[in-house]
């Protein structure tokens, strides 16, 4: 049985990695899905072969640091699929890296516009076409990095996804009784372009490797998995929750 069908989705940062991953398994599992990133064209390839098996999406390209974005993809939503159930804020940066001292207020800012004030921007305007449904699932994708532990020159990167772990609890807290849900997944090393960015060489991989107890890292369609445990009835009692997903990194120190 699939474990979306009737319900209408939106997924940012889905030209790759998890939200492409997650895009894809939501119309696998019956939702309607719109995706969005900046890359119209990987976007415009994700939704035709969505299509091509069977599923339905529509597609929208901009940047999520603008609300006005975060509005336009709610209006799809409703104009295309007729109402909102699931939304997953996943769009995000790396930012400025290095010395904490070093970052620039536009780097910092910037990395706080793309990974919290975004997910802000779309709750604000996703949870009143939610709320017409009788309530929905709203998920953000933060991280281990500054939750379990961080890395030197993630300062950034670290306080804008620690920021969406007190955005879920108080947006969980807030419309509870309303029947929105809000949960933030915590990934840990996955194999994306955004991991690669970061570890570029051999000896960084097989460091990031070891900190996991499973002793590798992710694919996006594990974290994919469990993103649609989140946004799925499955988890209908779960809610202000940060989730890891972590491979065990959080308590692994061998």
């Amino acid at each position: 049985m699939q474990r979306l069908t009737g319900k209408v989705a939106i997924v940012t940062g889905a030209s790759a990695g998890i939200g492409r991953a997650s895009a894809k398994l939501f119309a696998q599992e019956g939702a309607k899905v719109v995706v969005a990133a900046r890359r119209a064209a990987e976007l415009e390839t994700l939704v035709a072969q969505i299509v091509s098996e069977g599923g339905e999406a529509a597609y929208l390209a901009g940047d999520v640091q603008a609300e006005d974005f975060a509005k336009a993809l709610v209006d799809l939503a409703v104009s295309r699929f007729g109402r909102l159930d699931i939304a997953y804020n996943n769009a995000g940066t790396l930012g400025e890296m290095g010395p904490s001292t070093g970052i620039s207020a536009d780097g910092w800012n910037a990395a706080l516009a793309t990974n919290l004030t975004s997910a802000f921007f779309g709750a604000k305007h996703q949870i009143p076409e939610m709320l017409k449904q009788g309530g929905g699932s709203i998920i953000f994708t933060s991280t281990f990095v500054g939750y379990s532990f961080a890395f030197p020159g993630t300062a950034a990167y670290a306080a804008s996804k620690a920021g969406l772990i007190g955005l879920t609890q108080a947006l969980a807290a807030e419309y509870g009784v309303q029947g929105i849900r809000v949960n933030a997944v915590l990934p840990g090393a996955v194999d994306t372009e955004m991991y690669r960015g970061m570890n570029d060489s051999q000896e960084s991989q097989a460091f990031v490797t070891g900190l996991h107890a499973l002793k590798r890292i992710a694919k996006p369609e594990e974290l994919a998995r469990s993103v649609l445990y989140l946004a799925s009835d499955d988890s209908s009692f779960v809610t202000g929750t940060a989730s890891l997903v972590d491979g065990g990194a959080s308590i692994t120190r061998t």
